[in-house]
């Protein structure tokens, strides 16, 4: 063909239209695929496809525009398409095609531009004024010094992260980095922060020097240093001159108020301010242990001993007297609620806008009253004081779940996450909660996040362990605790090996390590080993010592008793002694117990562990003889989240556990039962 002929028929045949609306088209669908998917969070290999497939489709086009014509009827052969009339109105189409794809394009391309440049200015201006403080390094020569430098490396990092117009990591991030690290970038960009504060302390006698050096992370230049030193009585003044000048450097605008708040001197009794800095040391601690906050509760009520208006060290008083409370680390008395309580009251009445204080009378509310109403009136004011606190979004996320509002406790877990990224509690405390709503994949996500910050740490690897046993898969459960050796305060971790023998019917290797622990009782444990001894005694029961297990259970049964007077309302303390009178064979005192820890916390008071007294109602009555009230209690513990009443890592009951506890044997035959113990398919 000639190549005259060839092009003319190229135009002819409308080839070129078909290339130029194909290209047009072709950009149009480009621009959504990159503009709109990333904002739907479509994955970047469907983009790939997208444009793969336009390129693919081109010459396609190209075949189909020759051998084909667009017409009134439809598509049809070129041949045929030659003897139809008025050919120029058919031509139009092309035209208004690529007129029309054209303009949407350009608009898309506009639109992306401009988002592009917000985000980028957004980001930037946010980037600017963020900072992660490292933890400070101990120079001085007595080692034991190290609670001081924890104590100023936070004291520093609290001032900053009353400046609203800053984005401040907070310390549970940073604590597990180095104090000097070399890769300073990828730390950077693990913490979502453009600057990092690094800082050591050296404490000789009554003489302290700081110093401290602010860094850009992406160069690794750094922006200002400084090297303070000062008596121990004039220390106050570093920590508020290191804030206000990272706040000039970051150029974050202060208020008038926040520079009083920076400004601020706690206590002018250097020895008390010592203490506060032990007990605050103690309190910051990644577990909650009963060692741990036993030792803070020393230092803290021997500040405010020292110095009666030191505000701060009342506040921290009461808000782990209040988290002890509430998680038994501390034993539950009613004395350690009313010095919560009056803690509080204390600090807010020496300094009633100090954002701490508002916390921690927030806290006693939640932890201590179950007052829900008034501790987010408490920690919305704290709020607005503390901008930059994860523990406030934190808190709120306990207590939306206790009220059973699990929707709006994932909005306070995110917004806790996103302050305080690298937080091995507050991840554990949301794995916990979908453990909670039964969703073990996203738990087990969650978990590997935490694995991820503190490989091989032995409470995150007993929950994965408990979540195999809720699945029904021992085997991969032992695999996990096999390894494991915790110490007697661990009780989780003992336990939930107890319950994996038991689990298994295979309870004789765990017996001796109990009666190992039980032989000298840790004082600090208090109820906690008379439950220790209840599961001594279902260990031996499952072993088939029958008389072993019986003295086991007197003995727990005697101990659990001594403690009910001060802890009246401890429903984990009356569901121990429910299930240790069901060992003993006094069904109507279990029977009465397992009704009274039911009225101690009621579903309505507590969506979290208020169900929890209903699973030891359902092991009693399966026990006693009692099918019906048990099968009605599963029935209902089947359908509704909650955290169990063993100290198991708050697993509630699943089909597969109850295929697997021994304590439901008695139920086997009975058809009610077997159909709870079928799973649901989703």
């Amino acid at each position: 063909m000639d190549p005259k002929n060839f092009f003319a028929e190229l135009k002819r045949r409308n080839v070129y239209k078909v290339a130029i609306a194909y290209a047009v088209v072709a950009w149009l669908l480009m621009q959504i695929a990159t503009q709109v998917f990333p904002f739907l969070e479509i994955p970047n290999w469907a983009i790939r496809l997208v444009i793969m497939l336009i390129v693919i489709g081109f010459p396609i086009a190209l075949v189909i525009a020759w051998a084909f014509e667009l017409t009134p009827e439809g598509l049809k052969r070129t041949e045929f398409a030659d003897e139809l009339p008025n050919k120029s109105v058919r031509g139009r189409a092309w035209i208004y095609v690529v007129v029309i794809a054209g303009v949407v394009s350009a608009g898309l391309f506009f639109l992306g531009r401009y988002t592009a440049i917000s985000k980028q200015n957004g980001s930037a201006e946010l980037s600017a004024k963020s900072i992660a403080v490292l933890p400070f390094e101990n120079l001085s020569e007595e080692k034991a010094n190290a609670y001081f430098a924890d104590g100023i490396h936070d004291e520093i990092l609290t001032r900053l992260s009353k400046i609203a117009d800053l984005k401040v990591i907070s310390r549970t991030s940073t604590q597990h980095y180095k104090s000097a690290p070399e890769n300073l970038p990828e730390i950077a960009k693990q913490l979502g922060v453009a600057h990092i504060l690094e800082g050591s302390v050296q404490k000789s006698g009554d003489a302290v020097r700081v110093n401290v050096q602010l860094i850009k992370a992406a160069n690794e230049s750094h922006l200002w240093a400084e090297t303070f030193d000062r008596k121990l009585t004039d220390i106050f003044s570093v920590e508020s001159e290191v804030a206000k000048a990272i706040a000039d450097q970051l150029r974050a605008k202060l208020t008038g108020e926040e520079e009083q708040v920076i400004a601020a001197k706690p206590t002018d009794n250097p020895e008390a301010y010592d203490a506060y800095l032990r007990g605050l040391a103690y309190s910051l601690k990644t577990a909650n242990t009963p060692a741990n906050v036993l030792g803070a509760q020393k230092y803290l009520r021997e500040a405010v001993r020292l110095d009666p208006k030191f505000a701060l060290a009342w506040a921290l008083l009461s808000y782990v007297d209040a988290r002890g409370y509430l998680t038994t680390a501390l034993q539950p008395t009613v004395a350690l609620r009313e010095e919560a309580r009056q803690a509080a009251e204390t600090a807010l009445s020496l300094q009633p806008n100090l954002s701490e204080a508002l916390v921690a009378k927030g806290y006693y509310h939640y932890a201590c009253l179950k007052d829900y109403d008034t501790a987010v009136r408490y920690f919305e004011q704290a709020r607005q004081l503390l901008p930059n606190s994860s523990r406030i979004p934190e808190s709120l996320a306990y207590l939306e779940r206790r009220r059973g509002q699990w929707d709006r406790s994932e909005s306070y877990f995110k917004e806790a996450e996103r302050l305080d990224p690298r937080n091995v509690m507050l991840l554990t405390q949301h794995a916990g909660s979908y453990i909670i709503l039964r969703r073990f994949p996203e738990a087990l996500r969650k978990l590997d996040q935490v694995l991820d910050i503190t490989p091989d740490d032995v409470d995150t690897l007993v929950e994965k362990a408990a979540i195999a046993q809720a699945e029904g898969d021992l085997p991969r459960a032992s695999v996990l605790l096999a390894p494991l050796h915790p110490n007697a305060d661990d009780t989780q971790a003992l336990e939930i090996q107890v319950y994996q023998a038991i689990l298994e019917r295979r309870p004789a290797p765990v017996i001796p390590r109990l009666k190992e622990i039980l032989a000298k009782p840790d004082p600090a444990l208090g109820y906690f080993n008379g439950e220790l001894r209840f599961w001594l005694g279902w260990a031996q029961e499952v072993a088939g010592d029958h008389a072993a297990a019986q003295e086991s259970w007197r003995q727990a049964r005697s101990e659990l008793e001594s403690f009910l007077k001060e802890q009246p309302e401890n429903y984990l303390l009356i569901g121990d002694l429910a299930l240790t009178n069901m060992g003993l064979g006094d069904k109507a005192a279990a029977l009465a117990l397992a009704e009274r820890a039911m009225a101690t916390i009621p579903i309505e008071k507590d969506a979290l562990v208020g169900p929890a007294p209903i699973e030891i109602l359902a092991r009693v009555a399966a026990q006693v003889g009692e099918p019906d009230r048990a099968i009605a209690a599963l029935q209902k513990l089947l359908s509704i989240p909650y955290g169990g009443p063993l100290a198991t890592q708050n697993v509630p009951l699943t089909p597969a556990l109850l295929r697997l506890d021994p304590m439901f044997d008695p139920l086997r035959n009975d058809p009610r039962f077997q159909k709870l113990c079928e799973e649901k398919k989703p």
